[in-house]
């Protein structure tokens, strides 16, 4: 279990996430979405254990994040961050290897966790290649590919029941083209069902409205909404959260359609 309970943050004077209490559990796909601000970023710092609230916590499996041991942290989960640093001397399959310090598995596991993790994330072709000469997208999928070898790895060291449960990334499709971030997002469900807990912040809500099992809704640093995207994505929800009109309708294959509500935008054509 990923837990925030009463989770409040203060930053530059701003109290950028106030009061938030969540429960997730493994094996679902959870999007966390909200406007630029609602505080999906720091939501997500503090679930890896990035940050020390002002009050409140964040805890996995009982456990507060703020106290847990580093390696043990990262045996049990992998984060992607917004805009990973990126290693300029490694090639796309060093950086890769990255996700497997913690583990540190046999050479024979770690060839066969490292190809594995570079096909999930569509990254094969960029192993050899020097991270610097990499597009912006093709970065993004060799990271991917460090996270995915950092999951798997845990799950094999400590079992499935206890390594490599969380996988937590910010804004994950924001480099990808649309080919690549319906590859991604179809990885992340095999995740999930194999039973990591995966939580994404994403701004595309057709996205997320077709791939997640549960959203957390955030507007200026509270949890407005949370549960299936049916119930949560409404136009009434979607509206407050972004301040904009916002329209909801259902698509092709029973899927939500969330647009812009042009009829209602003022000045529009």
């Amino acid at each position: 279990m990923l837990e925030a309970r009463e989770l409040s943050v203060r930053r530059g004077g701003r109290l950028t996430l106030s009061g938030v209490t969540l429960r997730l559990k493994p094996g679902r796909a959870v999007a966390l979405c909200g406007a630029n601000g609602a505080g999906k970023s720091t939501l997500l710092e503090a679930l890896c254990g990035g940050l020390r609230p002002d009050s409140g916590g964040a805890f996995l499996d009982g456990a507060d994040l703020c106290r847990a041991d580093a390696l043990q942290l990262a045996l049990r989960r992998a984060v992607l961050e917004q805009s990973p640093r990126l290693a300029s001397a490694l090639t796309g399959r060093e950086l890769a290897e990255l996700g497997l310090w913690a583990a540190a598995p046999p050479p024979v596991e770690a060839r066969r966790i490292l190809a594995w993790a570079l096909g999930a994330a569509g990254a094969t072709e960029l192993a050899g290649r020097p991270a610097n000469q990499l597009s912006g997208g093709e970065r993004a999928r060799a990271h991917l590919a460090r996270v995915f070898a950092q999951i798997r790895a845990g799950r094999e060291r400590l079992g499935p029941e206890a390594g490599g449960r969380w996988l937590l990334l910010d804004e994950p499709t924001a480099p990808l083209d649309l080919g690549r971030q319906i590859d991604l997002m179809a990885a992340l469900r095999d995740l999930a069902a194999e039973g990591v807990g995966v939580v994404a912040a994403l701004h595309d809500l057709n996205l997320a409205a077709a791939f997640a099992d549960h959203v957390v809704l955030l507007a200026q640093g509270r949890l407005l909404a949370e549960g299936p995207p049916r119930e949560v994505f409404t136009e009434a929800l979607l509206s407050q959260a972004y301040g904009a009109p916002i329209h909801v309708a259902e698509g092709e294959g029973g899927r939500l359609r969330v647009t812009p509500d042009f009829a209602r935008i003022r000045g529009a054509a």
